[in-house]
C-alpha cells in the first residue's frame, strides 16, 4: 500500500504536509531481503493509478522481483496513514475494495513457485476478503517440495472486527512450516502467549518464534528446548514495521543455515534498523556493527544500545 507519514511535528489533524512512501507486511519483508543477500519477489495487485505505479517502481528499486504483481484497471491501490510516535503509531487504513483485496486462488495460475525456498505469508491477507482467504488456503494446501512456508500472524484487530473468526489464524498458522507471532497477538488467537504452551497448540510447524516486544524473542524448534534472545536496546523513533524487519532477518539467517541464536539476533538487528526510522523499511545497519554484535558475548550484547548515530555500550 501507499503509506503516508507526517512530514512535520504536531497532532495529525494539524499536519498539512505528509511524506508518501510504501508499506505492507509482505512487501516490507521482500524489501529487506536483498540487503541481506537473499533474492526476493513480491506478489500482489495494485491499481492502475499513480500510487500503484510508484509502489511497483520503488519496491523494484529495492532489488525485489515484481513480475508477479498484477495491475487492476477497475480497483484502486490501498493506502494508509501512520501517526508516528515512539510509544506507538495509530494507523488508519483505506483499502476496502482495493486491488489487493480482490486477489484470489487464480493468482497461483500466474506465479511459479518451483524454485522458491521460502514462501512468506501473513495473517493480514486472509482478513482482507473471502477471496484472499481462499488464496492463502490454496497456497498452504499446494504441494511444497523443498519450499518452506513462513506465516507471520500479524493480527490486526480492525480487520478481524468485521465479523471474521480470528480462529482462522490458528488454522492457517498450523499448516505452515515456520510461524512468527507476538505473544500479545497469540493471546488473542490461542489464548496464551507462553512459548511452551503455544508449541503444544502448534504441533505441525517445524519452527515457532514468539516475539515479546522490547524484551526479546523465543525460538522453539521441533524437539528442541526453547531459546530466548533478548532484544537490543534501541532509541526508538517509531515501532511500526519492526516485526516485518525481524521476520526478514530471521528468514535470511535461516536460509543461510545459521545457528539458532544467530537467527534470532539477525531478526533483532534488522528490527533495530527499522526502529530507528519513521519508515517501514529502515536503512541497513553498518556491516561492522552487525558483525560485531552477531558474535558478541551475552554481556556485550545486553550492554549495547543503538542510536541514530551508532552503537553505544
Amino acid at each position: 500500500m501507499a503509506l503516508f507519514v507526517p512530514a512535520e511535528p504536531g497532532p495529525p489533524e494539524d499536519v498539512r504536509t505528509w511524506l508518501r512512501t510504501i508499506g505492507g507486511a509482505e512487501s516490507n519483508v521482500a524489501c529487506h531481503l536483498p540487503g541481506l543477500g537473499v533474492s526476493s519477489g513480491w506478489v500482489s495487485a495494485v491499481g492502475d493509478d499513480p500510487f500503484g505505479r510508484a509502489m511497483v517502481r520503488e519496491i523494484a528499486a529495492a532489488g525485489v522481483d515484481v513480475s508477479g504483481v498484477a495491475v487492476d484497471p477497475a480497483r484502486p491501490t490501498g493506502l494508509y496513514l501512520k501517526e508516528s510516535g515512539a510509544q506507538g503509531s495509530p494507523v488508519r487504513y483505506y483499502r476496502a475494495g482495493s486491488a489487493a483485496s480482490a486477489m484470489g486462488p487464480d493468482v497461483l495460475d500466474r506465479v511459479d513457485l518451483a524454485d522458491v525456498r521460502v514462501l512468506h505469508l501473513s495473517g493480514i491477507t486472509p482478513a482482507l476478503s473471502d477471496s484472499c482467504l481462499e488464496l492463502v488456503r490454496a497456497l498452504l494446501a499446494a504441494p511444497r517440495g523443498d519450499t518452506r512456508v513462513s506465516f507471520d500472524v500479524n493480527y490486526r484487530p480492525a480487520l478481524w472486527a468485521a465479523g471474521r473468526d480470528v480462529s482462522l489464524l490458528a488454522e492457517l498458522a498450523g499448516s505452515a512450516d515456520i510461524v512468527l507471532t507476538g505473544d500479545d497477538e497469540a493471546r488473542k488467537v490461542w489464548g496464551t502467549g507462553d512459548p511452551a504452551q503455544l508449541r503444544a497448540l502448534l504441533p505441525g510447524p517445524d519452527t515457532l518464534v514468539v516475539k515479546h516486544g522490547e524484551r526479546g524473542a523465543t525460538l522453539v524448534e521441533r524437539d528442541a528446548e526453547p531459546l530466548f534472545s533478548p532484544a537490543l536496546r534501541v532509541d526508538v523513533v517509531e515501532p511500526v514495521g519492526a516485526g516485518d524487519a525481524f521476520a526478514a532477518g530471521f528468514l535470511a539467517a535461516t536460509l543461510a543455515g545459521a545457528d539458532p541464536l544467530t537467527r534470532l539476533r539477525r531478526g533483532h538487528l534488522q528490527a533495530a534498523a527499522t526502529l530507528l526510522t519513521h519508515d517501514d523499511v529502515g536503512a541497513p545497519l553498518e556491516a561492522s556493527v552487525v558483525d560485531s554484535l552477531l558474535t558478541a558475548d551475552a554481556e556485550s550484547w545486553a550492554a549495547a544500545r543503538l542510536t541514530g548515530t551508532g552503537v553505544m555500550a
